[in-house]
């Protein structure tokens, strides 16, 4: 977030809740679209988000969720 003007958009993509707890052995954070920007110390608005159902080349799904931000001035 230091490097995104005043007003410049942000998108995140993040493995959701429900998603895996692992990613190629290691742990993950998951996170839902009210706290996709949690880790941030620095303020934005949510203007939206949607979620995904991935579906990987071993044929598991992995939940992610998308999040589209402004970062405040």
């Amino acid at each position: 977030m230091r490097s995104v003007k005043p007003g410049g958009h942000v998108i995140v993509a993040t493995f959701a809740p429900d998603g895996p707890e692992q990613c190629s052995g290691l742990p993950v954070a998951r996170y839902d679209h009210a706290n996709c920007m949690a880790s941030s110390d620095r303020p934005s608005e949510l203007l939206e988000h949607a979620s995904e159902e991935h579906k990987t080349p071993w044929g598991s799904v992995q939940h992610f969720v998308y999040c589209h931000c402004l970062k405040a001035d």
